[in-house]
């Protein structure tokens, strides 16, 4: 088989413990997340040659690789935020096809919530405060506000509603009732989170991601070790990756997200279109995130997110294209970057084993395909992957 011709695939994937989780460490997150990858796939540690994680602090690739006993020649250690692990995964299947690794381990654990309530920070609500964004840091410029700044530029500009916004937490938490793993399983309605306490305008709490601990792990192997895992293979059929900006000066348009360009790469390399899609995993760390990653993949128009989601198609049951089928970040997990979390989700949907949850197409049968979209910083970056099982 010729140079950069073998295919990847999915072959094991994996959460750690996640949500309340006081007694563990980052570093222990990973292992745990590894091993029951590995265990997943049917492969033993040995095989794995390739390496990729990265995280909130100072946990470094080089530092997670000994930890967990391994000497990769291949790694990567990609940070630019939420999208980070769907630029991995890209990496990972290039590095495959290229025979520059058989198997690549991506790996990420968190204590983001138990350093919350221990009085430790380890991450921050922006990449820093040097550079160009120490113009913006001074004035309370966070996070939260750049992206509760953009909902409110496309409720404007499209004249999107509050109340439409809220069905988007409304769906996830339906969803994240069919997942026993879900934090938060509780119904909720529009009017419960409209009526919640305000953190950026128009973003009141349940607008808002969780804040969890937690782990996940995805294994990517060569082909030729596909026949001897005990999974079904889920393959990457394309990937796009973007960087927009980091300076809210230098974004163009608040309305548009990085997710236009990757999300057009990815499906331009499957062969593929977002009508062929049976269901996605978004990075939603708030709900506009979902809106208008759904506009820039293509699933709506423009524009027409507000209408698109109101009408209940983001839910496993009944949904005419089923999203974030776990409950998302607003209420499954979020240790601090979800976009490994995606991935797993995905990966379980397509194998068909996702328990009450499953999505099923109209004819009663599993998925065929999904798109798993990542989000970094505040739509700094994005990471698109297309997967077909």
């Amino acid at each position: 088989m010729g140079r950069g011709s073998r295919k990847a695939a999915v072959v094991g994937v994996a959460l750690a413990d996640c949500g309340r989780v006081d007694d563990a460490t980052p570093y222990a997150l990973h292992a745990q997340a590894a091993r029951r990858a590995l265990a997943d796939a049917g492969l033993d540690r040995t095989v794995v040659d390739g390496f990729a994680s990265a995280g909130l602090g100072t946990l470094a690739p080089v530092e997670v690789a000994e930890y967990l006993g391994l000497r990769p020649t291949w790694v990567d250690s990609t940070s630019v935020g939420g999208a980070t692990w769907e630029v991995m995964a890209a990496h990972a299947a290039d590095a495959i096809a290229a025979g520059h690794a058989n198997a690549v381990l991506l790996v990420y654990g968190s204590t983001a919530r138990a350093d919350i309530r221990a009085g430790r920070r380890t991450g921050t609500l922006s990449f820093g405060a040097r550079g160009p964004l120490q113009f913006e840091a001074p004035y309370g410029h966070t996070l939260i506000a750049k992206y509760a700044m953009a909902a409110r530029r496309h409720m404007i500009e499209y004249g999107t509603t509050i109340e439409q916004l809220a069905q988007v937490a409304v769906q996830a938490r339906a969803n994240a009732a069919l997942n026993p793993e879900a934090m938060f399983r509780d119904p909720i309605t529009v009017d419960d989170v409209l009526s919640g306490p305000m953190v950026a305008d128009p973003f009141t709490r349940l607008h808002c991601c969780l804040r969890s601990d937690g782990g996940a792990a995805v294994l990517l192997a060569a082909e030729e070790y596909v026949r001897d895992c005990r999974t079904v293979p889920v393959r990457i059929l394309g990937t796009g990756e973007h960087v927009s900006h980091a300076a809210m000066s230098e974004w163009p348009d608040f309305t548009v997200s990085p997710a236009a360009v990757s999300g057009r790469l990815a499906f331009e390399r499957a062969g593929v279109t977002p009508a062929d899609i049976d269901f996605a995993e978004i990075y939603d760390a708030f709900t506009y995130m979902t809106l208008v990653t759904l506009e820039d993949l293509g699933f709506c128009a423009k524009g027409e997110g507000g209408a698109f989601v109101g009408k209940g198609r983001l839910l496993v049951r009944g949904g005419e294209l089923p999203v974030n089928t776990d409950g998302g970040g607003l209420s499954a997990q979020h240790p601090g970057m979800r976009g490994l979390f995606l991935l797993v989700e995905a990966v379980r949907q397509l194998r068909g084993e996702a328990g009450e949850r499953q999505v099923r197409t109209r004819d009663g049968q599993l998925p065929r395909l999904a798109v798993a979209s990542g989000a970094g910083g505040w739509f700094c970056s994005s990471g698109t992957v297309v997967l077909g099982r």
